[in-house]
C-alpha cells in the first residue's frame, strides 16, 4: 500500500523526493454515470425520475445495490443499528479518528435521479479510485449511506442528535413507523441510542452535493463551497374572523379573515425583502374556513417559514411579522395566532475545511463561490460530532425534487476529484 506523505496533498499515487508534483489521481466520471444510470432503475417512475421514497421496497433494493458498489470498492461494510449502510477503510494509523464522506439514496415521491445520489455514489467512487491505486490514508475512511434524509434526516439524526422514541413512532411517507422502518432496513431500533456517536469523535465529515438551485448554472461557476447550511423557523399562523353571509354582509361589515391573511402574505414578503442578504422567506401554505363562495371566510390557517444562516436576522425578521399582524388584524377587527416556532438552529461548515475545499478546486482549476445551503442536509446533523464541509455542483436550471432534476456528467466527475482531492488535502492538515 502506498501511503501519503508531504504530497499528498496533490493525492499522488506516485509521490517521492525526486518527483514531488506528480499528476493526482482522478475518478472514473463515466463510471458514476453508469452507477448513477444503474441506481435510477430502482423507484423508476414511467415520466422519469424516481419515487425511491425511505422504506419501501424500491428503497431497499437501491441500497442492495449500493452495497455492492461498497463492498467492489474494497470497503468493508455493516449496517449500522439505525440503518445506515457504513463502509469502512482503515486507514495507516488507527488511533486517528475517522474522516466520513457521503449522503444519501432515498427520494421524495415523484423526485429525480441527483439529489443525494451524486454524493453517495460520489463518495463510493472515492473510495474505489483509492482502492484500484493501493493509496492508503493514514485515517480511517468511512463511506456512509444515510436512511431516510428526505423524511427527516432520521439516519444522520441517530448519529448526530440522537433519535428518541417519540421521532421513531412517527410514521413515515411510505407508511411504516421510522421504528418499523429501521428494522424494514436491517437495522435494530431498540438499540438506536448505540448509533449516536460522541462530539468529537471523528476528523471531519464531506458530502458532495447538487445545489438545488440555480446560482452557480447562472453565475458559471464550477463548484460551490458551502458556508452553512441555514436556520429554520417554522410556525403555524391562525387568523381568526367572523364567518358570515358573502350574499348579505356589507363590505364595511365584514371581519374577513382571508382578506387580512392576504394582506399578511403580502406584508410578510415586502419584511423579508426589505433588508440586504440571503434570507428568504415563504408563506407554504393557506386553507381558509368554511370554504365556500357564498360564505366569508372566518378562520385561516397558513405556514409560515424563514430560513437564514444567521439566527439573529431570523428573529428579528419573525419579530416584525409579529407586528405587521397586529396592524392588519385592527384593519378589519381579525386577530392573529402563530403557533410556537419550530426552529431549527443553522449548522455552519468548517472555516479550515472551507479553505481546503476552495485550495483543492483551485489547484484543479475550477473556479468557485463561497454560499449558504438554503436546502437541509445530513451534514448538519453531523456536525454535532465533528467539522463538516460541503461541496456543491450546479444543477441545471436550479431545478430539484423533480424529475426534471438534472447535473451534467463533467460537473459530477468534477465534484467527486474535489472531494477526493480534498481528502488528499485534509490528511496533511494539523489534526484537532
Amino acid at each position: 500500500m502506498k501511503t501519503f506523505g508531504f504530497c499528498a496533498i496533490l493525492l499522488s499515487a506516485v509521490c517521492s523526493a525526486a518527483n514531488p508534483v506528480a499528476a493526482p489521481l482522478k475518478v472514473n466520471g463515466q463510471r458514476i454515470g453508469e452507477h448513477l444510470k444503474s441506481l435510477s432503475e430502482y423507484g423508476k417512475n414511467p415520466e422519469g425520475g424516481v419515487s425511491r421514497v425511505a422504506y419501501t421496497a424500491a428503497d431497499k433494493a437501491g441500497r442492495e445495490y449500493v452495497l455492492s458498489l461498497m463492498r467492489d470498492a474494497g470497503l468493508t461494510v455493516s449496517i449500522d443499528v439505525a440503518g445506515n449502510l457504513v463502509g469502512t477503510r482503515a486507514g495507516t494509523d488507527p488511533a486517528l479518528k475517522p474522516i466520513i464522506v457521503g449522503s444519501h439514496i432515498d427520494s421524495v415521491p415523484q423526485g429525480g435521479n441527483y439529489d443525494g445520489d451524486v454524493g453517495s455514489l460520489g463518495a463510493i467512487e472515492v473510495a474505489q479510485t483509492l482502492n484500484e491505486h493501493g493509496a492508503r490514508l493514514r485515517h480511517p475512511l468511512q463511506v456512509i449511506i444515510f436512511q431516510n434524509e428526505e423524511g427527516g434526516l432520521f439516519g444522520s439524526s441517530a448519529i448526530g442528535r440522537g433519535i428518541d422514541a417519540t421521532r421513531l413512532n412517527l410514521v413515515s411517507q411510505s407508511g411504516k413507523t421510522v421504528r418499523d422502518g429501521i428494522q424494514f432496513l436491517g437495522g435494530d431500533p431498540n438499540r438506536i441510542e448505540e448509533a449516536k456517536r460522541q462530539p468529537g469523535s471523528i476528523r471531519a465529515y464531506l458530502e458532495l452535493h447538487i445545489e438545488q438551485g440555480a446560482v452557480l448554472e447562472q453565475q458559471h461557476t464550477q463548484i460551490g463551497i458551502v458556508e452553512g447550511i441555514v436556520g429554520i423557523l417554522d410556525s403555524e399562523v391562525t387568523v381568526e374572523g367572523f364567518a358570515n353571509h358573502a350574499g348579505t354582509t356589507p363590505m364595511d361589515q365584514r371581519h374577513d379573515a382571508l382578506l387580512s391573511a392576504a394582506r399578511f402574505v403580502d406584508k410578510f414578503n415586502s419584511i423579508v425583502t426589505s433588508v440586504p442578504g440571503r434570507q428568504v422567506g415563504t408563506m407554504g401554505w393557506i386553507k381558509a374556513e368554511p370554504g365556500a363562495y357564498n360564505v366569508i371566510p372566518g378562520r385561516v390557517r397558513m405556514g409560515l417559514e424563514l430560513r437564514d444562516l444567521d439566527p439573529s436576522k431570523i428573529k428579528a425578521l419573525f419579530d416584525r411579522s409579529l407586528e405587521a399582524a397586529d396592524e392588519i388584524g385592527r384593519l378589519n377587527g381579525t386577530t392573529f395566532h402563530f403557533s410556537s416556532q419550530d426552529v431549527s438552529a443553522p449548522a455552519l461548515t468548517d472555516k479550515s475545511l472551507q479553505g481546503i475545499i476552495a485550495a483543492t478546486a483551485k489547484q484543479l482549476n475550477f473556479s468557485t463561490k463561497l454560499m449558504p445551503s438554503g436546502a437541509g442536509h445530513d451534514a448538519q446533523e453531523m456536525a454535532h460530532i465533528g467539522p463538516i464541509g460541503m461541496i456543491f455542483i450546479p444543477s441545471v436550471g436550479g431545478i430539484s425534487h423533480s424529475p426534471k432534476e438534472f447535473s451534467h456528467p463533467a460537473d459530477i466527475e468534477n465534484g467527486a476529484n474535489v472531494l477526493l482531492g480534498t481528502l488528499a488535502r485534509l490528511e496533511i492538515a494539523t489534526d484537532p
